[in-house]
């Protein structure tokens, strides 16, 4: 509320402010005070929360107009002809730019729960149906390890192998999770700082190369790109990006990153040289879990998880960017994110 009523009140004064130089610049301001007023009326509706604020914004301007910007100066004056009927439609109009403005914000953050509310679908049906299959891998190998102390050297070192990586891929689920509940709580919001995106790039290559020697080709422009974001989360995505080239991009053997600036924002591009994405799982690939079963490998579908891009995708839009995915020309896929400078 304290927030609110200081946004009301600097606006309002910057509105005078800026009306008080056009009477020095132009000598005459009646002409130009209503515009600008009703600007100002725009801006707090946008900027603060409910319609009171935006109604009571309505009211002051009407007042400072009349008080400040109309002949005689500093003083009310309703007497002059057709004076009340300009004015009244004056409040009027503003009142319906508070409301409208207002109702929109409304309509954007029903908008934004129903996607919110959505990622949580998702992620609830991936969980529950990629969990699984990892775990009871985990708890039978384990068990074979267990009961079976005469295994010959080579299964009992293929079974320790095989939880290793069921290990691993469940720690990923986790680091995922953990990143989406960062931005998709209540009252939660994005902590976001100037970042140069090549050292972002350059850590999440670090990490993903700790787990596999897949090699990853860099392309840079000679400036310095510095966007505002959340580093962990978007590092999170580009090593997500890196792992799903890694276990579904058949017969995958380079990784390239370009990095450029795109009108008024950055692009990032992940490509491969793979077999490319199966046309009938490109328009749902970031829905976290479909029905459209891949045509991999049985041990590329028991790990077939949709939720690392649909994480991917929600922290983009969280950070007022886009994503998009498409098969090269020459082979293999490219995912592209889009950030913001500003």
């Amino acid at each position: 509320m304290l927030l609110n009523s200081f946004v009301l009140l600097g606006i309002l004064f910057g509105a005078v402010a800026a009306c008080m130089l056009l009477r020095l610049a132009f000598g005459q301001v009646e002409a130009y005070a209503v515009p600008v007023f009703i600007l100002a009326v725009a801006l707090i509706s946008r900027y603060t929360v409910g319609y009171i604020y935006g109604v009571v914004a309505s009211a002051l301007s009407v007042l400072l107009v009349n008080y400040l910007f109309t002949y005689p100066f500093f003083a009310f004056n309703l007497t002059m002809p057709g004076y009340p009927l300009t004015f009244s439609v004056t409040l009027l109009v503003s009142l319906i730019v508070s409301a409208l403005t207002t109702r929109i914000k409304q309509q954007e953050q029903l908008r934004y729960e129903a996607e919110r509310e959505k990622m949580r679908a998702n992620l609830l049906r991936a969980v529950s149906h990629d969990l699984r299959t990892p775990l009871a891998s985990i708890l039978g190998a384990a068990s074979a390890l267990r009961e079976n102390e005469d295994l010959p050297g080579e299964e009992r070192q293929e079974l320790l192998t095989e939880i290793q990586k069921d290990a691993q891929w469940l720690f990923r689920l986790t680091e995922n999770l953990l990143s989406v509940t960062k931005f998709s709580g209540e009252g939660m919001a994005l902590r976001k700082t100037e970042e140069v995106v090549e050292e972002i790039v350059g850590s999440a290559i670090g990490k993903f190369r700790k787990s596999s020697d897949l090699p990853v080709l860099v392309s840079k422009p000679e400036e310095i790109l510095l966007v505002p974001m959340d580093a962990t989360l978007i590092e999170q995505v580009l090593i997500n990006l890196f792992e799903n080239v890694q276990m579904h991009a058949k017969n995958a053997t380079q990784i390239w990153v370009e990095i450029e600036r795109a009108g008024r924002g950055v692009s990032v591009r992940v490509a491969d040289n793979g077999a490319g994405i199966p046309k009938n799982v490109l328009p749902v690939i970031f829905d976290g879990y479909s029905s459209v079963e891949q045509e991999s490998s049985g041990d590329e579908k028991r790990r077939n998880m949709g939720i690392g891009l649909s994480v991917c995708n929600s922290i983009i839009r969280a950070h007022g960017g886009e994503m998009n995915a498409q098969n090269n020309i020459f082979g293999g896929a490219t995912f592209r994110f889009w950030l913001p400078l500003e």
